[in-house]
Formats: structure tokens, sequence, C-alpha cells
């Protein structure tokens, strides 16, 4: 597993509700954790990692050693934004290096299903709804580049040539595989069975 860049396909596919949690599921969501922090992130969605499926894991203090803080949620939906909204520098993991202003709903309130199979439901400001609206968007195919306003689009455009330039050599030299070979995979992996508790 390794997190994927601009404009890889599998950040534009739409994500698969999961209808069962099983042990494949659980080690998903622990190495997509591993692979946050290695990365210092906050948050990392499935399809970052090439897994069309709605789930996602975030930590507000991006330490390890805060478990407290760590998320798992499974078919997360924006219940509410209220509050006003936000601007503020947003970046992602799938576009190193790259932050631009943003705005996003100030609170919002999310319901979603934990490892457990259990619903909760929390109602986040700030930072924490940022992250929040960030990673569901993510499941949705739809990507803060998207979010930007006309200004932070023309000053991303250079970074997002070179992301795809680059995307594209490594399809020539054979080293990522073509865009209809990963959206078959993706395919593949939505209609595998996933066996457990359903939720």
């Amino acid at each position: 597993m390794k997190i994927v860049h601009y404009p890889h396909p599998a950040l534009r596919h739409v994500a698969k509700p999961l209808t069962a949690i099983d042990a494949e599921v659980r080690r998903y969501a622990g190495q997509m954790l591993e692979l946050m922090y290695a990365a210092k992130g906050l948050g990392l969605a499935a399809p970052q990692v090439a897994l069309p499926y709605q789930l996602l894991v975030m930590n507000y203090s991006g330490d390890p050693n805060h478990k407290e803080d760590e998320c798992v949620a499974i078919n997360p939906v924006l219940v509410e934004k209220r509050g006003g909204t936000q601007d503020g520098s947003e970046g992602c993991l799938s576009f190193p290096e790259l932050y631009q202003n943003v705005r996003r709903a100030k609170t919002v309130v999310v319901r979603a299903y934990d490892l457990d199979g259990q619903l909760f439901e929390v109602t986040v400001s700030d930072l924490g709804a940022r992250l929040w609206q960030h990673e569901i968007d993510h499941l949705h195919g739809i990507l803060y580049i998207d979010k930007m306003g006309l200004l932070g689009k023309r000053a991303a455009r250079p970074f997002l040539e070179e992301f795809e330039s680059r995307f594209r050599r490594g399809q020539q030299r054979g080293e990522i595989p073509s865009d209809e070979e990963i959206e078959r995979a993706l395919q593949e992996l939505e209609k595998a069975p996933i066996v457990g508790p359903i939720l």
C-alpha cells in the first residue's frame, strides 16, 4: 500500500460504501494510519491509497503517540454545516508541497461507523471541521484543488502540470499502470465480497 499522487484515477473514483467490517478492512485501516503518520499527515482517505471504499483515518494532532486523537471512520456522512465559513491554507498528501487557501464550513456534524460497527456522531469546528470536509470529499472524488478560488487555482497550475507530467512519465516507463488498468483494478476491488457483520 502506498499513497497515490495526482492525477492517479483513484483520486477521482467515487468510493463505494462498505457493507461489512472484516479483518481486511481492519488491516486497511491500520496500514492507512501507518502511512499517514509516516507522511506526517493529519488524515488519509481510502481513494488516496487506491482503495475504492468509504473508509478514512485521521488524527487531529498528527502524533502517533496521541492515540486518543485517532479516528477511523467508515461510510462517513456530513450531516450538517453551521457557523459560517473559515478560510485557511490546506494541503494534501496526494499533492506534496502544494498548499493553497480553501474556504470551508467552520463547524460540521459528521456521522460514521467505527471499526466495531458502532454508529457515532461528532460535531467539530475549525481544523477538525476542515479535516473532516477534506477527507469526506476524497470519498466522492472531490479534491481540494476543486475548492480553491481563482487566484489559488492559477497559482496551483504549475504544480499540477508537474504532477501530471511526472505521472505520465511513470506510466510511459511502465512504473505506473495505465489509467484503464487502474480503473479495471478499482472495479475488481469493488466486486470483491467482504465477509463480516453487516452494518
